[in-house]
């Protein structure tokens, strides 16, 4: 078996990782997405 990982001492992978998270930090600043799944989904119990 492979496993294949990304190399974390990149400079393409810390660019990323940077990229990740500044658009986690501003996600409260962004619409609704998340209301709009939740309201849309029904629960599991219900199915």
């Amino acid at each position: 078996m492979q496993i294949w990982v990304p190399d974390v001492r990149s400079e393409r992978f810390a660019q990323e990782a940077e990229r990740q998270a500044a658009l986690v930090a501003r996600a409260d600043e962004q619409s609704d997405d998340q209301e709009f799944v939740e309201a849309v989904t029904a629960p599991w119990d219900e199915e």
